[in-house]
């Protein structure tokens, strides 16, 4: 009987992760469709804006412009809007994202010389706004000072008020033009030499200092709001009136009774944090010039280059998809009451 339970168990698990993953496929589907729409009818495209370059740059006629313009792209703004959506559909189909008509070499190429660039400075953003947000919400539970509440409240509102891009103003408005101690733009400076060595790793960290800290500023208080919010309920449970009965430590109370059972329930946003981060990266990435997704995204649509704005959005679609299914998952794992709640769907 036991075996059959677990065997039944095993079977529904299955069908949740396939049903799971068809819908993503679904959804994933649905968004490129759409954003194939999208990109057609914008207003504009890359034959007439390289046409308009042409005859800035050499005084030709439009229609030899034009044609010179077409051949350089190897791009027909006529070719019927089917044929495009078939060959699109089929690209995505089989890996083949297209050719970037700004660069000239496959979209795929160019997604991965940026996408390290965005994962770098997200994924330090994310895990350090995380551990100190976690840390000092847990802290500011266990203290219950009415002052640093205030101020914390206080931080929140105008952090999270004000818009990640604009913080970063002033971030390169102090650091790097009045005190110059960062650089304000890139992801290295061009006089390294690129590959593992300490002079290029610290070169790298400069440049991505700013754009971190413009992320942490931003998000450092939503863990910290939340991380309280939790661990005040947890300081309501028995275990925790034991402990200080006991006359625990501080610090051991904090980590092991506090700390352990407040943060679970928030490990699962950690995917969906990071999700959020990631289709608003073009902002910062543009603002700092560094080269990621959303900075070859923003190009990308000032210079019409669909190919490269499809396979730029196809990237954070995945991304935003992936990250909530990650959320799902560990969420499950840390809490079994939503796995059972899950399958009982089933």
């Amino acid at each position: 009987m036991v075996m059959w339970r677990k065997l039944w168990l095993a079977t529904v698990r299955a069908m949740w992760y396939i049903q799971k993953l068809i819908i993503s496929l679904i959804t994933i589907f649905i968004s490129m469709f759409i954003v194939f729409f999208v990109i057609y009818y914008m207003p504009g495209d890359p034959v007439e804006i390289l046409a308009q370059e042409i005859i800035r740059q050499e005084n030709l006629p439009y229609y030899v412009a034009y044609q010179r313009a077409i051949t350089t792209l190897n791009y027909n703004p006529d070719e019927p809007i089917i044929s495009q959506l078939s060959t699109y559909l089929k690209g995505i189909v089989s890996g083949d994202l297209g050719y970037s008509l700004t660069y000239q070499k496959p979209v795929i190429e160019v997604i991965a010389q940026a996408l390290p660039w965005t994962l770098l400075i997200l994924g330090v953003a994310l895990v350090i706004s995380f551990i100190i947000g976690v840390l000092i919400g847990a802290y500011l539970a266990l203290k219950a000072s009415a002052k640093l509440n205030i101020k914390l409240l206080i931080y929140q509102s105008v952090f999270g008020a004000v818009p990640d891009y604009i913080v970063a103003y002033i971030l390169i408005f102090i650091f790097s033009v009045t005190l110059k101690w960062l650089p304000s733009k890139g992801a290295y400076t061009s006089s390294v030499t690129v590959g593992f060595n300490l002079p290029f790793i610290v070169d790298v960290a400069k440049h991505a200092t700013l754009p971190v800290l413009a992320y942490f500023l931003t998000t450092v208080s939503t863990w910290i709001v939340n991380m309280r919010a939790n661990a005040v309920t947890v300081m309501g449970e028995e275990y925790i009136t034991y402990a200080v009965i006991r006359g625990l430590p501080k610090k051991t109370m904090l980590i092991h009774y506090l700390g352990k059972n407040s943060i679970l329930p928030m490990i699962s946003n950690l995917a969906v944090a990071f999700g959020m981060m990631f289709g608003g990266s073009p902002l910062i990435e543009n603002l700092f010039l560094y080269p990621g997704v959303g900075y070859y995204l923003n190009i990308a649509i000032n210079r019409r280059d669909f190919p490269l704005m499809q396979g730029m959005f196809f990237v954070m679609i995945i991304m935003l998809i992936m990250s909530n299914l990650i959320a799902e998952y560990v969420g499950q794992i840390l809490n079994p009451r939503l796995k059972g709640e899950s399958y009982d769907d089933f």
